[in-house]
């Protein structure tokens, strides 16, 4: 027996008025209680992070190490990779592909032609290889060491590490007699890490003209360790009315060499600093007054030099 359509649209209608009607009722049986749900809105793309390998999506697979020199094993820790395609963009320098910190690297890269660069430190490595379907595993050296610097004056007594300062420049001069900075500001006893080579190390104790220099071959594949010997000492000058007696205040002072070359400027009661080992001059201006004495420095001893008032009054 077939039932009209405007029966059946009639139950329809029934049936959802009742599903509303028990809906409604089952709310106002749980009050207000009914649990709200806030879900975070999703985003369209996750921002990348650079990590331990760190690879970008394509069709081949790179896996590199890096050695300090043919024999040693392969490094761990402490390297830097980067991937970069071989034409230079638009802005003249090469696009980097990927990059990834730690020892061995795994990259997945489009088929192609790629320049692999490891670095170490100072030291580096670049090498020009080809990506296919496959996997391609690529070993660099870097025949590379390592370099930690101190200082003592003369007699083997140390330096105090703040007042010491060393600057690594490559040996060979430019054609103006000028080197290339490599590492400048490094602190005694830190080790850095250098391609194989002769290296112009300066060493500088305080601020004014104790310096030193000297020029120190790095092997690869070893630690070099060099200790130079500063011929320096720290003085302090005060201006006084006597022998022993108090500093004068607002003091302005002048230190020259024996050729009259001035070395340092400074203003205050006290006027201390280190200076090389040699014959200096040093002039105080008081009032509109100057006073003058000479002095010598011997290398290792430190020593207060006194300026009277009284003596060589302009």
């Amino acid at each position: 027996m077939r039932l009209a359509l405007p029966f059946l649209l009639k139950i329809v209608c029934a049936v959802v008025l009742l599903l509303g009607a028990g809906q409604m009722a089952l709310a106002q049986s749980f009050g207000d209680s009914t649990p709200q749900f806030h879900l975070p809105s999703i985003q369209p793309y996750a921002p990348p992070t650079i990590e331990s390998p760190l690879s970008t999506i394509g069709g081949g697979q790179l896996s590199v190490s890096a050695h300090l020199t043919e024999e040693s094993p392969a490094l761990d820790r402490g390297l830097v990779w980067r991937i970069f395609k071989p034409e230079a963009g638009p802005d003249g320098r090469l696009p980097l592909v990927a990059s990834a910190q730690g020892g061995t690297g795994v990259f997945d890269l489009e088929p192609g032609s790629y320049l692999v660069h490891a670095s170490f430190g100072r030291a580096g490595a670049t090498k020009r290889i080809r990506i296919g379907n496959g996997v391609v595993s690529e070993s660099l050296v870097l025949e590379a060491g390592g370099l930690k610097l101190d200082a003592v004056l003369s007699g083997g007594v140390r330096i105090p590490p703040n007042r010491l300062r060393f600057s690594i420049y490559e040996a060979s001069a430019d054609a103006v007699g000028e080197r290339a900075l490599i590492v400048p500001d490094v602190s005694p006893n830190t080790v850095v890490r250098l391609n194989a080579g002769i290296y112009h190390v300066v060493s500088t104790y305080g601020s004014v003209n104790a310096v030193i220099r000297s020029d120190i071959r790095v092997e690869a594949g070893k630690l070099t360790e060099a200790m130079v010997e500063h011929k320096a000492a720290e003085v302090t000058m005060k201006l006084v009315r006597d022998t022993g007696g108090e500093a004068i205040a607002d003091t302005s002072w002048s230190v020259l060499t024996e050729s009259g070359d001035i070395v340092r400027e400074s203003v205050g009661a006290f006027a201390s600093m280190v200076l090389a080992e040699g014959n200096y001059a040093v002039v105080a201006k008081n009032r509109d007054r100057l006073y003058q004495r000479e002095f010598t420095v011997e290398a290792g001893r430190n020593r207060d030099v006194e300026v009277l008032a009284a003596e060589a009054e302009n």
